[in-house]
């Protein structure tokens, strides 16, 4: 069993208001350097997300959302700290995660 992190908000604000892929860019020149295989993804639109578990009022389900999917609990802490406005969460999965493109 797989357990994933995650962190959500809407895509404008990942993609217009933050520094997203400066972060997602500096992630991977990390990881490389310490040889650690890639375990976060980007994913628009995440369909697979269940949105009840959050409050009703942080989220307008009218809007695009993105998320950052990742095996390391941590990194989606930092993230929530380093962006701020973003909601985090978790889900397992039997296999490993492999977004649809």
């Amino acid at each position: 069993m797989y357990n994933y992190y995650f962190a959500l908000a809407s895509q404008n604000f990942l993609l217009n208001e933050e520094p997203l892929e400066e972060i997602l860019r500096e992630r991977t020149e990390y990881y490389q350097s310490r040889n650690k295989n890639i375990d976060f993804w980007f994913v628009l639109n995440p369909k697979f997300i269940d949105f009840s578990q959050f409050d009703s009022n942080s989220f307008n389900l009218n809007n695009s959302y993105a998320v950052i999917i990742s095996l390391d609990k941590s990194f989606i802490q930092w993230l929530k700290l380093r962006i701020g406005f973003v909601a985090i969460g978790e889900f397992n999965s039997k296999s490993i995660f492999l977004p649809t493109i």
